[in-house]
């Protein structure tokens, strides 16, 4: 069953879902990996690395600056790790083992943005969220893919323990 509502897209990463995970868990880099460009940071006092049920404060911009909690609705470590916030969209990452055509060892990762129980869903249509979504998915996993890769890994790295 297609569903508008639910945009889930796919990548192959030549890395194991521990690293990926990794990056996926810790809210001070969702900002380099953010594919819409519009997560600008972590919020100060939140945790270093999500666990089951933990809130998260992300800094945002979409033409204005804003801030947005978040819970994490869906956690097994290693393998599947999503969040919520109150309108109730929910960001899912799930991570499987694989090998691709050339028999490289990896991990395909699944985005998804899904609000099929988000009320007010006309807002969502008229705000042009379904059309960006994709394009922004893939935007993300891109860019998960350059950062487990070890595309500016250290200074990010640096960035954060400071």
């Amino acid at each position: 069953m297609n569903n508008r509502y639910l945009v889930s897209r796919q990548r192959f990463i030549a890395a194991g879902p521990e690293a990926i995970f990794e990056v996926l868990a810790t809210p001070a880099l969702h900002s380099v990996i953010d594919g819409s460009d519009t997560v600008k940071a972590a919020q100060p006092r939140g945790p270093e690395r999500l666990s089951a049920g933990a809130r998260f404060g992300m800094e945002m911009n979409v033409m204005v600056d804003y801030k947005i909690l978040n819970i994490v609705c869906e956690f097994e470590e290693g393998k599947r790790i999503a969040w919520r916030h109150f309108f109730g969209h929910v960001w899912r990452y799930v991570l499987e083992p694989s090998v691709d055509a050339a028999g490289t060892r990896g991990t395909l990762v699944t985005e998804q943005w899904d609000a099929r129980s988000v009320r007010g869903k006309s807002f969502l249509r008229l705000a042009g969220y379904l059309r960006r979504h994709p394009a922004n998915l893939e935007a993300t996993l891109a860019k998960l893919d350059q950062y487990v890769a070890g595309s500016g890994h250290d200074a990010d790295q640096d960035r954060i323990q400071q």
